[in-house]
């Protein structure tokens, strides 16, 4: 009876390791449809009922017609009159008052997304909230400030690495991590469970 039961939960525990990541897989991914498909799919659905009169509802729709609008943007982004479009869309975009805050900041994450790893050079510890507490950062940009160099180093909140605080600190207090900017990101994103 004894092997039974250990039998039983060592294939359980197994198990659960096998189905939790995949459960949490599966969820995420319906979620990040659902939403990328109720984007554009709401106003299909209205769409297609003021046409046929009848309430209609094409699954996936919304976000097939979003990747069709996106690769129309890449083509037209792609040649010359398109550019001198784009272009000028940027400029104006970018003199709005509130539109300008928003629309900047959604350009540079964007570019830190797009650029990848490279976006930082290094990720590293610092003293923050207070001291003896370590944070992982990750290193910005240098700067001089009143003859002394100085480190900016992006903090980002847990689990959501897009919010964070960019704070200013000496060059000897930024510790090194020893771990890659990769392995930071992953430990950031796993709220500190995946450890290199």
């Amino acid at each position: 009876m004894e092997k039974v039961l250990d039998h039983l939960k060592g294939k359980f525990a197994t198990g659960r390791f096998v189905v939790i990541p995949l459960g949490i897989t599966i969820f995420i991914l319906k979620f990040l449809f659902s939403f990328a498909d109720g984007i554009l799919g709401t106003y299909l659905d209205e769409l297609f009922t003021a046409f046929s009169h009848r309430e209609t509802h094409f699954p996936g729709l919304g976000m097939l017609t979003g990747a069709v609008i996106i690769y129309l943007t890449g083509l037209l982004a792609t040649n010359v009159f398109g550019t001198q479009f784009l272009k000028w869309g940027d400029e104006l975009l970018s003199r709005i008052p509130l539109v300008k805050s928003i629309y900047t900041s959604s350009k540079q994450l964007n570019k830190v997304f797009k650029e990848g790893k490279t976006s930082y050079p290094r990720a590293v510890f610092v003293e923050w909230p207070r001291k003896g507490v370590r944070a992982v950062g990750f290193v910005t940009a240098e700067a001089i400030r009143d003859g002394e160099k100085m480190v900016v180093v992006y903090v980002p909140t847990m689990p959501n690495p897009t919010s964070g605080f960019a704070l200013f600190f000496r060059e000897d207090e930024v510790l090194e991590s020893g771990m890659t900017v990769e392995e930071a990101v992953k430990f950031v994103v796993s709220g500190g469970m995946v450890v290199s």
